[in-house]
């Protein structure tokens, strides 16, 4: 399908952490707003549009935001809530939207394409925008366009609460006199290369041959061009098709070791929360499922804040697990399966006065990317290592003959 054939909206919550605390506390409208770590260790994880006029921003360390604002209101993030407003803006877009993707916790691409021949599109995007305000209180901006870069770019530019329509054609036009600092995905390091060589602008870059672009930065390079051209192919992937991330695992001898079982299900979570992590995707929905030896399956799922941390996942795998394993009878499989996906960093370090929490799960990963995924390990999930050999397609495996320096990181880095 041509661009100029597409329809792609993008909606956006505006400050959305800080919207959602004003609709608990309407003492909080107009305000300097800062959600993050309430120490000063701690870190900003949203600030409302008040304090950016001082100079605050997101991931901002807590202590000079405060010097910045001093005034601000500071308060701790609540996962939960947002996960909770999150939910009702998707369930609104779903019940409307004929294909929608939930980028993030609060982002949302809509295709429209073709509809144009049976509604306004503009005027059908306004109109779900105002049920979403209507329903959830919470102030939302969309841009709309022929693809998911300008109309994400069109909406930053339609900021606060407000809408922004490029129509076919004038995609170039429309990029030309903004920041290449506009452009997503553009990472610092890009940022400055660009800028000293006195690219300034979005039209300084489209200009420039692709060919220069592909030399300075290889891959990347051609795609930042592309997108300076207003040029995205990309698709709108549907919701309910993201791929859900998951682990299972048979045993050659059937088990009740519930001491054991509750072991092994430790070790999986840290597994899949890992490489959650590593794709940079959070999860809103936990699902635990045990096979007997009868082949009986049954397995029963959570909603959950959305998070990718192994210490919140865990306490709920536990929970799932001694709600589902009633009959007491020898067990053959266990699984873990973590979906409702969306891309997005982890939010929750941001709202820890103890950023050493954050800073050992960077540390464990990179152990982990540099040595492999079971290089550390819970103490308690260590027995996992001795644990019966999977088979029927489980992809666990263990060296046997791992190295002493990582079998001391399993036994101490949580003691």
């Amino acid at each position: 399908m041509r661009d100029n054939k597409r329809q792609i909206i993008h909606f956006d919550l505006d400050s959305f952490f800080v919207s959602a605390e004003r609709l608990q506390n309407s003492k909080l409208v107009a305000k300097p707003v800062l959600i993050g770590g309430t120490s000063d260790r701690g870190v900003v994880s949203s600030c409302s549009y008040e304090a950016r006029r001082f100079g605050v921003h997101s991931a901002m360390p807590m202590k000079m935001a405060r010097r910045l604002c001093p005034d601000a209101i500071i308060i701790r993030g609540d996962m939960e809530l947002y996960s909770k407003y999150s939910n009702m803006v998707t369930d609104i877009i779903a019940e409307k939207a004929p294909l929608y993707e939930k980028a993030s916790i609060d982002e949302h691409y809509i295709d429209i394409s073709g509809m144009d021949h049976f509604f306004n599109s503009l005027k059908w995007t306004r109109e779900l925008r105002s049920s979403i305000i209507k329903n959830t209180g919470l102030p939302v901006s969309f841009g709309l366009s022929v693809n998911k870069t300008v109309s994400k770019i069109a909406t930053g530019e339609a900021k606060p609460n407000g809408e922004l329509e490029v129509p076919p054609g004038l995609e170039k036009y429309f990029l030309s006199p903004l920041s290449i600092s506009k452009i997503p995905m553009l990472g610092h390091k890009s940022y400055r290369l660009l800028r000293s060589l006195g690219l300034t602008n979005i039209h300084s870059l489209s200009m420039l041959p692709v060919e220069i672009m592909e030399r300075l930065m290889g891959k990347n390079g051609i795609a930042i061009w592309k997108k300076a051209n207003g040029i995205d192919n990309s698709p709108v992937i549907h919701y309910h098709e993201r791929k859900s991330i998951s682990t299972e695992k048979t045993f050659d001898k059937d088990s009740t070791d519930i001491k054991r079982l509750n072991e092994i299900l430790v070790s999986m979570i840290e597994k899949v929360s890992f490489r959650l992590r590593k794709q940079q995707k959070l999860t809103s929905c936990i699902t635990v499922k045990i096979r007997y030896s009868n082949f009986d399956t049954h397995s029963i799922q959570k909603r959950i804040p959305y998070t990718s941390f192994d210490h919140v996942l865990i306490e709920t795998a536990k929970e799932l697990f001694k709600k589902l394993y009633s009959r007491r009878m020898l067990i053959r499989l266990i699984g873990v399966r973590l979906s409702h996906l969306v891309q997005g960093v982890q939010q929750l370090d941001l709202f820890e006065d103890r950023p050493e929490m954050a800073k050992l799960y960077m540390s464990m990963d990179h152990i982990r990317k540099r040595y492999g995924k079971d290089a550390v390990k819970r103490a308690v999930g260590v027995r996992d290592m001795q644990s019966p050999s999977p088979h029927n397609g489980s992809k666990e495996k263990h060296d046997p003959g791992e190295c002493f320096e990582n079998r001391v990181l399993k036994g101490s880095i949580y003691h």
